[in-house]
């Protein structure tokens, strides 16, 4: 029976993934929502940007910022990424250069060069952190970009 069930919630996650690529949020949000709730990792970051940018449903940062936290506690990269820029911006929390640091870090720990290149863009720019042009060029070396 747990085969089945699993199965289920596969294929309605695939469907609401495909939902959320076609832009068909409204019907990525019915299918993505109950999987948030119940820890689904890559659910909760796609309801998170959806209830972050009202798309679908009603914007709603404390939602946004409850599935981004848990997706990117659970390991998700981009959820990580994702959670970092709040942060970074005074989206849907405080803004903390700090905490946003610390998660572009657990980001770009996983091989994210997106993440790479944000902490690159921090120090070059002093932005939350003390500017450093020799650790902007290591990092964004690290992200595979040339010399900036």
């Amino acid at each position: 029976m747990t085969d089945n069930i699993n199965m289920e919630e596969e294929m309605t996650l695939s469907s609401g993934i495909a939902a959320f690529e076609a832009k068909h949020f409204v019907r990525a949000a019915e299918l993505l929502g109950p999987l948030a709730e119940t820890g689904d990792a890559e659910a909760q970051y796609r309801v998170a940007i959806m209830a972050q940018n009202g798309l679908g449903m009603v914007e709603n940062q404390s939602q946004a910022y409850r599935h981004m936290r848990a997706a990117a506690e659970a390991g998700l990269p981009l959820a990580q990424h994702g959670l970092g820029f709040m942060y970074l911006e005074g989206e849907c929390v405080d803004k903390s250069p700090e905490k946003a640091l610390e998660w572009f870090m657990k980001g770009a720990g996983q091989g994210l060069h997106g993440s790479m290149a944000t902490i690159a863009m921090m120090y070059q720019d002093g932005n939350g952190v003390a500017a450093d042009q020799e650790k902007a060029r290591e990092w964004f070396h690290k992200a595979g970009f040339d010399e900036m």
